[in-house]
């Protein structure tokens, strides 16, 4: 994962009601002297968290001004918190849905009003008054475009100007001969869950829009379409996987860049990768790879139909009292005066009035105008998109393989880590879809005079997950870690049933590390199992509890263009499935 400073200054939105500007006109500068802010309204800011840093330190700076306004000062207080889960904060209990111990805020910046005209659907099911019924300013913006390396990204805009359709739906059997060039073999993108993701909701949205020829007035009756449908099951069918964080899928394309050396295979099967104009630009400027540039650049390409915007809304609550939305429409205004708009320029996003810096235009390849931007569906056709997303999705083929390790049987609290981690994965395993294959595999050491340490419990076949849980109850604790000659074993079971339609993929639940003397070499496992950019097998990993051997782990996904998720607290584990499972 990125930084967690980079992390949190991914592009998210700042808006205000439509009378705030005017308010805002009436600060004034005065003299001040430390000890008499008290006087100071109390203001608390939930900003999403992909951006929660930088606007925690310009508001560190705002309280430190001497900036008043109407005779009085605000103090600014900043929680960093992920959009949708401030949304059902917001529209719930916030103390216990939030998870911050901060206030219920007044201010809330979450990365889009995407998310503004879901929390009003909430507000509209719950019977109870609406708290974001307005539009709202924005304080920054960041188009979304598809990054593909330089190479890949000059040779498809010397063929003219090309569409969604164009670039993501190339044949995933035909892939880059579609346009003259075999020797790059398969198209795949990367791409966010648009259930947890802003980027991936949009993204989803653009290729509806893309779907119908338009730029606005998106309806109910378009995503039912059939036409409609087909065009976007098309591109879905291109995505290599599912992301919980677009940062992940840019980190693991740098460190493949800089790893990969002149004959080496790359460990990434990925030609672009749907996200945001200003991840672009703190990719090619290293800000994702521990300040290494990559050798070779992305470049930012902007379909011809238009592309979604992701507006930075900054939203004043009902909460917010008179004072407290006099205070709100100050620190707005200072979020938008020059200052401070360059600090977002400084790390790629387009200002509050939608317009790039050169130095932006340079760095991503890009160009001041991104083109027409899709207006914002109603919130009630956005619902739609997600609830037909779940059945136009690329289908996966998972092989998980659960440790049933003696170490298993160790208690956290009153459960054991088998228990906890079990109960788990059938909570996660239920967020795939129906149609999604899943089998099942023990492993720990032989067992019972078995000659093999893993132990197939189902075929990788139609979810059903009353089977699948019962499987997993079934399992027996016992022996040592088998963990290389298992994901050995499982990957090549997997090549082996390879299907090109779907995802193909590995996930190992594991709270150890390698105890078995027959396969100890991780140099050969690495090597083995490393990716084939024409047959992707991704391997997945969970590591649980404290003594899961979390570096390996993250060597093995890593070579496989998979990923590493942290349950070493247990109470992480739930999450962590979530996040997982939503690769798929």
């Amino acid at each position: 994962m990125a930084s967690r400073r980079t992390q949190r200054w991914l592009p998210v939105a700042f808006a205000a009601t439509v009378g705030i500007a005017l308010i805002a006109g009436s600060y004034t500068y005065v003299s001040t002297v430390a000890g008499d802010r008290g006087d100071c309204v109390a203001l608390d800011v939930v900003s999403s968290t992909e951006k929660s840093d930088l606007v925690k330190d310009l508001a560190e700076r705002y309280n430190n001004s001497r900036r008043r306004f109407g005779g009085r000062c605000a103090d600014v207080k900043v929680t960093g918190l992920t959009s949708g889960q401030a949304m059902e904060a917001l529209a719930g209990d916030w103390d216990k849905l939030s998870g911050t111990g901060s206030p219920r805020p007044q201010v809330w910046l979450p990365t889009s009003t995407l998310w503004t005209g879901q929390l009003r659907l909430l507000d509209k099911a719950a019977g109870q008054a609406e708290q974001t019924p307005g539009e709202y300013a924005s304080i920054a913006n960041s188009p979304l475009v598809i990054a593909m390396p330089a190479t890949k990204a000059r040779y498809l805009q010397q063929q003219g100007e090309l569409g969604w359709g164009d670039i993501l739906g190339m044949s995933g059997d035909q892939g880059w001969a579609a346009f003259g060039k075999p020797e790059w073999k398969r198209f795949t993108f990367g791409k966010d869950n648009p259930n947890l993701s802003t980027s991936g909701l949009a993204a989803t949205i653009a290729t509806y829009y893309a779907a119908t020829k338009t730029s606005s007035d998106l309806t109910a009756a378009d995503v039912r379409d059939p036409k409609v449908t087909r065009f976007v099951r098309q591109i879905e069918a291109n995505v290599s996987h599912y992301s919980d964080d677009v940062v992940d899928l840019l980190r693991s394309l740098a460190a493949a860049d800089l790893a990969t050396v002149e004959g080496e295979v790359p460990t990434t099967d990925l030609s672009a990768v749907v996200t945001q104009e200003e991840l672009v630009y703190l990719y090619n400027t290293g800000a994702l790879s521990e300040g290494r540039k990559p050798r070779e650049q992305l470049v930012a390409l902007y379909p011809k139909e238009g592309t979604y915007n992701l507006d930075h809304p900054y939203v004043v609550l009902p909460e917010a009292d008179d004072a407290q939305r006099a205070g709100a429409a100050d620190f707005l205004a200072f979020l938008q005066d020059k200052p401070q708009q360059a600090k977002f320029a400084a790390i790629g996003f387009r200002d509050h009035e939608q317009a790039a810096s050169d130095d932006l235009v340079k760095v991503v390849g890009g160009r001041k105008a991104a083109g027409t931007y899709f207006a914002p569906p109603s919130p009630e056709v956005v619902q739609g998109i997600k609830a037909s997303w779940a059945t136009l999705r690329k289908k996966a083929n998972i092989l998980m393989a659960v440790d049933v390790s003696g170490s298993m049987t160790t208690k956290v609290g009153s459960q054991t880590r088998f228990a906890i981690a079990t109960d788990a994965a059938k909570r996660g395993i239920a967020l795939l879809n129906s149609e999604d294959r899943v089998g099942l595999w023990a492993f720990s050491s032989e067992q019972s005079g078995a000659k093999l340490p893993y132990r197939p419990q189902l075929p990788v076949a139609r979810l059903d997950l009353a089977q699948f849980g019962a499987r997993l109850d079934g399992m027996r604790t016992g022996g040592n870690t088998a963990l290389y000659a298992t994901i050995r074993a499982a990957q090549r079971q997997m090549l082996a049933s390879y299907d090109r339609t779907r995802i193909n993929a590995v996930v190992v639940l594991t709270d150890g590390r390698n105890e078995y003397d027959k396969d100890k070499d991780l140099a050969k496992l690495l090597k083995d199992v490393a990716l084939d950019p024409d047959r992707p097998v991704k391997i997945f990993c969970i590591a649980f509890d404290t003594s899961s051997d979390v570096d390996t782990l993250e060597s093995i996904s890593k070579v496989t263009g998979g990923k590493t998720f942290d349950a070493r607290d247990p109470e992480l584990i739930n999450d962590a499935f979530v996040k997982l499972l939503s690769s798929f």
